[in-house]
């Protein structure tokens, strides 16, 4: 069976760095091609939210490198990180950059990318289940529902230098986008929160934060755009976390799968206000 799920996929050959997206959380989530990766890398660079199962995976000898960058704790600086995959690859290891969700949304895969082709080092890109669409499915939150919204923005909740990015037109975001999703949101969800509603978003408008997606620990927070920075305190959650606003998060009663598989009953009509169309 191994052998037929991957034949004819890709050879990590010596002195190549493959960028990896392990996805949210779940060892299930890892494509194929990320799996194929895990099997080959003589070397493994790995974030700090890739799950320790997902290594498991790895080819018996290979080396696991922590990688990892936190917010607000001491972590490696990134061009340290993408310099130690040029010099891995240059002493003609396999190496696989491991990072959770997908390489390129808020994963500074490009970033690491880029330095690959500064140095000549030749890559591959391997996207995953970023957080903000897996994460949320695995809370029973879709990102798009037909009666609730057609568009959907990601956003993050901090710069490089650690504060509310001030290049975000807020604004603009809370007049067009019905349910915005943010990445390393939940330290600033104060600002935010009272930025959007001073662009005109309800202060009863459903906000959920989802906690450690897609694992064992997951857990959910639902509360409302005013509510939201003193109901995390009160919480005692901590990141990582998924942050969404909108309309969507009522639709949590209805789609909370694994909770159902804990017992939770799911009601049938989680919007019963909004006309229907089945066109």
């Amino acid at each position: 069976m191994t052998e037929i799920l991957f034949a004819g996929l890709p050879e990590l050959e010596p002195g190549t760095v493959w960028l990896v997206g392990a996805g949210p959380g779940d060892p299930g989530l890892l494509t194929l091609h990320a799996a194929n990766a895990l099997r080959q890398a003589d070397v493994i660079v790995h974030d700090a939210l890739v799950n320790g199962e997902c290594l498991k995976l790895a080819k018996p000898g290979a080396t696991l490198e922590f990688a990892g960058k936190r917010g607000g704790k001491p972590s490696p600086k990134q061009r340290d990180i993408s310099l130690r995959l040029v010099e891995l690859a240059r002493g003609g290891q396999r190496v696989l950059r491991l990072k959770g969700g997908d390489p390129f949304v808020f994963g500074r895969g490009g970033e690491e990318a880029l330095t690959l082709v500064e140095h000549g080092i030749p890559f591959r890109i391997v996207p995953g289940i970023t957080a903000g669409i897996g994460g949320l499915a695995y809370a029973g939150i879709p990102v798009t529902h037909r009666e609730v919204n057609h568009a959907v923005t990601f956003l993050t909740g901090h710069d490089s230098s650690g504060v509310v990015p001030d290049r975000i037109n807020w604004e603009g975001i809370a007049k067009g986008s019905p349910v915005i999703v943010m990445y390393m949101a939940m330290k600033h969800i104060g600002q935010i929160a009272a930025n959007l509603i001073a662009a005109g978003r309800a202060p009863d408008e459903p906000v959920a934060f989802v906690c450690n997606a897609a694992t064992a620990d997951q857990e959910v927070l639902e509360t409302t755009l005013s509510r939201a920075e003193a109901d995390v305190a009160a919480s005692g959650l901590e990141p990582p976390a998924i942050v969404v606003v909108g309309e969507v998060v009522r639709l949590r009663p209805s789609l909370d799968w694994r909770g159902a598989l804990d017992g939770r009953k799911l009601v049938t009509d989680p919007l019963p206000d909004r006309s229907r169309n089945p066109a």
